[in-house]
């Protein structure tokens, strides 16, 4: 797959941008990574690709924008089925991993 296939905007220190980065190196996914400075102001790139929220992290894949890390793992994890999964093959072990997952990111 080609760098200009998956490309990533995101920021370094963002716990939820890493979490999505992680997901891609463990899928073997070669992505191109588009920084953003958090510290300035919103990048017009963010304001276009996320306008409702005007957030990172922004997965493109083949003419698709997917946005909120929970969404692009499992976008990642559904569109590459053939790499190993990033969830738990149990239903119920799924489950747990959603879980903390949401009480992650709520806390």
């Amino acid at each position: 797959m080609g760098k200009s296939e998956v490309k990533l905007l995101g920021a370094w220190p963002s716990p939820f941008m890493l979490r999505v980065r992680i997901a891609l190196h463990l899928k073997s996914i070669n992505y191109e990574f588009i920084e953003v400075d958090l510290l300035g102001p919103k990048s017009e790139l963010v304001l276009k690709s996320n306008p409702i929220y005007k957030k990172i992290p922004v997965l493109f894949h083949d003419g698709n924008t997917i946005l909120e890390s929970q969404i692009i793992l499992q976008y990642i994890d559904e569109v590459w089925p053939n790499a190993p999964s990033i969830l738990p093959s149990d239903a119920a072990q799924r489950g747990d991993s959603r879980f903390w997952v949401a009480y992650f990111d709520d806390k």
